[in-house]
């Protein structure tokens, strides 16, 4: 239970400090060659920025592990670690 409560306090930590942040976390520029920053580009690929931390978390585990159909995710997924994951989550939640 310790460790839960420990790794739950470290990621609110990372995600707290990125959000703060605004300079994009390690990682989260190679977001940017598929998925668009502005709201006036249309596009098939989903725009991260705005969307909630948990649901991109959640589609990254899933590229990563294999359980979610991809091209290319999947192998830039399987690149970062779990902490650079909810960081990069957490700068696009936080991005308008």
């Amino acid at each position: 239970m310790v460790k839960v409560v420990a790794a739950a306090i470290g990621c609110w930590a990372i995600a707290a400090a990125v959000t703060a942040s605004a300079e994009p976390p390690a990682g989260a520029a190679s977001c940017t060659g598929c998925h668009p920053a502005s709201t006036r580009v249309t596009s098939p690929v989903v725009r991260l920025s705005g969307l909630e931390r948990d649901a991109i978390v959640k589609a990254l585990q899933e590229f990563r592990a294999g359980h979610r159909a991809a091209t290319v995710m999947d192998r830039i997924a399987k690149g970062f670690t779990d902490d650079e994951i909810q960081a990069i989550a957490a700068w696009y939640a936080a991005q308008r």
